[in-house]
């Protein structure tokens, strides 16, 4: 109750600040993470590289034979649905908003590369994949590993400081396990409510492509808002299994016609091309790209790395807390090993496809078609999909079919935030529905202060805030992981040695 008490007022308040004064709570957020990137962007980034290792090393090693439940327990979702509703809940709308925008903004300005080039374009899909590759997937899957591991194992709670609780000594572990807690919470209602204004803003652009409404205005983007929320109402007063599940089923497997459409209507060739080539060069730059801090390049490359890579890191960590949460809850059952494959193998090796698919599809139009693509993204990166897909056979159809992903994309992931939230800030695992309303309301609330914000950069700041605090948080998770798995592993020997004595 605690943590509902502080989290919901607080919450509330940036939300308030941002609608009264949109542009000073985005200055405010710009000055506190460009201190903290400035200050810390070297330990930021060996921490994220860290969890990627220390997944590695868990799921190879003798702990991935560990079942997140009882040893003969079955997983309560099968694998299809099971992928489905985690990556739904991790990047659905992002996916869509960035596709086509990023890799060309980065074949027209990453550093250490001529704008334009051939080299450039590689260097541009690589880079973007790390950005939503294995490191993006490790930060949700630790988070998520420890939390499903003292639910199930130690029959603790979902909540991100039962861990610290259960294994950390010393009477400052309440303190911080609380504090823990409400941390996450803010976290989760700041990136989410990022990812409803970045919506909203690709949603009116399409409109714009669509039936020419007027992209910058105001009751356009309130009445998408509005839309938003009347959708997710119905979804959050029922049960996960049944409003989450389905949902993401469907927008899955509407997200992949649309790549495979693009695929086969686009340069095929080109496009398969570029999924192997850039699968080669992503493994290939992994190791270089995971330790590149820009240190002896000019201000404009130091400030390139603060304004995507630690940018996109921060704002995992952000959605850690909601999706780490909401990816433990269905995945009991599961080995580490295969939680581990599952949470960020699978999904990387389909963010590659993607990436190449509409990524690769926007530099090819750029180097060999009828070229803008860099000028279009320039003007706006949320209109870049929508006018890329005006270049392939029926793009009415196309466009609304892009547009109808994002909207549930976005129902998806507010209803599982929602959910989230209930739980953590009411501590039970099935929250009622008057908390998840409540939590949908507020998000709501600071998605409407982002919109007023005005721009995608002020959206990013405000977005990883509260991942700042909670990056703390995640190294005490981490430490309580590693000893429950020693201690457990220690009792398990003993008590087979136990065994062997008496036969």
């Amino acid at each position: 109750m605690r943590a509902l008490l502080i989290s919901l007022p607080l919450c509330a308040g940036v939300a308030i600040w941002g609608i009264a004064d949109p542009a000073g709570l985005a200055a405010w957020a710009g000055q506190v993470t460009g201190a903290a990137f400035d200050a810390l962007d070297w330990l930021y980034m060996l921490w994220v590289t860290g969890l990627l290792v220390l997944a590695a090393w868990l799921a190879l090693g003798r702990h991935g034979r560990v079942r997140l439940g009882r040893s003969d327990e079955s997983p309560e979702f099968s694998t299809p649905s099971w992928l489905s509703m985690l990556f739904a809940a991790g990047m659905g709308v992002g996916l869509l908003f960035w596709g086509v925008a990023e890799p060309v903004l980065h074949f027209d300005g990453a550093p250490g590369y001529t704008p334009g080039s051939r080299e450039a374009a590689r260097h541009a899909l690589a880079v973007t994949l790390f950005h939503w590759g294995f490191h993006a997937w490790a930060i949700y899957g630790m988070t998520a590993l420890a939390l499903a591991y003292f639910a199930f194992k130690r029959g603790g709670s979902f909540m991100p400081g039962a861990g610290l609780r259960a294994e950390l000594p010393g009477r400052w572990v309440p303190a911080a396990a609380e504090a823990a807690n409400i941390t996450a919470i803010v976290a989760i209602a700041l990136g989410v409510a990022g990812s409803i204004a970045m919506g909203v803003f690709q949603l009116q652009r399409g409109l714009f492509v669509l039936v020419e409404t007027d992209p910058e205005a105001l009751w356009i983007s309130g009445a998408l808002l509005l839309m938003l929320v009347v959708c997710y109402a119905l979804p959050l007063v029922m049960p996960l299994d049944k409003g989450v599940k389905w949902l993401s089923n469907a927008n899955m497997a509407l997200a992949i016609a649309l790549m495979l459409f693009l695929l086969l209507a686009g340069p095929t060739a080109f496009l398969m091309r570029g999924f192997v080539t850039t699968a080669g060069d992503y493994l290939t730059e992994l190791v270089s790209l995971s330790f590149q801090l820009f240190t002896f390049e000019r201000q404009e490359a130091a400030g390139w790395f603060q304004g995507w890579t630690l940018t996109y890191f921060f704002w995992w960590i952000s959605w850690s807390p909601f999706v780490g949460v909401f990816i433990a809850r269905i995945s009991r059952g599961r080995t580490i090993r295969e939680f581990i494959a599952g949470v960020i193998l699978v999904p990387t090796v389909f963010s590659v496809l993607w990436f190449a698919v509409f990524g690769g599809f926007g530099l090819y139009e750029e180097l060999y078609g009828l070229g803008g693509v860099v000028e279009m993204v320039r003007y706006d990166v949320s209109i870049a999909l929508f006018t890329l897909l005006e270049r392939v056979p029926f793009p009415g159809v196309l466009n609304a079919t892009a547009m109808v992903l994002a909207f549930v994309f976005l129902v998806t992931s507010v209803v599982s935030a929602a959910f989230v939230l209930g739980m953590l800030s009411s501590h039970v695992a099935n929250p009622d529905r008057r908390s998840k309303v409540a939590w949908g309301l507020v998000l709501a609330l600071l998605g409407a202060a982002m919109i007023l914000a005005g721009d995608i950069q002020a959206v990013r700041s405000l977005s990883v805030l509260g991942a700042i605090p909670f990056a703390a948080v995640m190294v005490l998770q981490m430490v309580a992981l590693l000893r429950a798995l020693k201690f457990d592993e220690a009792r398990y020997l003993a008590e087979r040695e136990r065994a062997r004595s008496w036969q």
